[in-house]
């Protein structure tokens, strides 16, 4: 039996922790949610928003090797490491490959680590509707650690977890309740994330250069309701090498136009060129300003989600 790819469990995001002796709390991992899908022929690997990224991960093909179970479906984070931390802009130049010549190179230079966290389905039973504690056990006895195969870590001091990830600049801790169901494609306070950092995925709707070359993203999120591209920034620093800038440029080069993208006037609007607003990237920053944008935004990354998505209930 095909196993239908479904969304993934989501949780809410909050500022203080939850009370009480049934809460675990677990790393978040700064990389790309994927769910494996073995139903004892062939293995499929889907990322949160459906995406089929089976040919972008060949090491987590042979399933055998890391699973016991003979179908299943799990669910975790693949992270990259840059430094020695887990790095959403690492783990996109994995992501983002489509040319098998090109993924075959890649994947020995940017080893990928897959933290299994949850399990939906195995041996041919759908087990969503268990506590997640009875879902944890089975996972213990189906997962085979592997150097690139790891077991999420469950801790009850969510505090004391949240200070070590502050301390090592990591992204934050997803607090769960251990009685909670797997909801497929639901979203609800029985997972809470809380982060250190702040990020979302915006729109470029226009770019700034220097020398002949890129140097900032102008920035923008989508309103729901209207549907009007509203300015929220600019960012110029992040994680992008003079070689990704030069690409950069040369990859806009197609997508300019004459006229504005965003409702609102950006602030560098008299040296800006105004793009069609097809590229999205994944951005971190502190906080919002009182004027509706973002303080000290920083490009962690080209993101492969599509702009009509980008809307300001991002992490609602």
């Amino acid at each position: 039996m095909k196993l239908k790819p479904v969304a993934p469990f989501e949780p809410v995001s909050v500022d203080t922790f939850p009370e009480g002796s049934n809460w675990i709390a677990q790393v978040k991992w700064d990389g790309v949610r994927m769910l494996t899908y073995c139903d004892g022929r062939e293995v499929r690997l889907i990322n949160r928003r459906g995406n089929d990224r089976t040919p972008q991960y060949p090491e987590f093909h042979d399933i055998a090797s890391y699973c016991s179970a003979t179908s299943v479906i799990l669910d975790g984070e693949y992270i990259a490491f840059d430094n020695n931390k887990p790095s959403f802009h690492e783990i996109m130049k994995r992501d983002s490959l489509r040319k098998q010549m090109n993924i075959a190179l890649v994947a020995q230079r940017i080893p990928v680590i897959y933290m299994v966290f949850d399990v939906l389905y195995a041996d041919g039973v759908d087990v969503t509707a268990r506590p997640l504690v009875e879902r944890q056990r089975l996972l213990e006895s189906i997962l085979v650690p592997q150097p690139h195969v790891q077991l999420v870590g469950s801790f009850q001091d969510a505090h004391a977890l949240y200070e070590l990830m502050r301390q090592r600049g990591m992204e934050g801790v997803v607090c769960k309740d251990a009685n909670s169901t797997y909801a497929p494609g639901g979203k609800d306070d029985r997972w809470r994330k809380r982060k250190l950092f702040r990020d979302l995925v915006a729109v470029v709707g226009g770019v700034t250069h220097r020398a002949g070359t890129v140097n900032a993203l102008l920035l923008g999120l989508y309103e729901r309701e209207q549907g009007r591209l509203i300015y929220i920034g600019h960012a110029g620093a992040g994680k992008l090498t003079q070689e990704d800038w030069r690409e950069l440029t040369e990859r806009v080069r197609p997508l300019a136009i004459a006229e504005r993208p965003f409702a609102n006037v950006p602030e560098r609007s008299k040296d800006a060129t105004w793009l069609r607003p097809e590229l999205t990237v994944k951005v971190q920053y502190l906080e919002w300003t009182p004027d509706g944008s973002l303080r000290h935004p920083i490009i962690q990354a080209f993101a492969n989600v599509p702009p009509a998505g980008c809307d300001f209930n991002q992490g609602n």
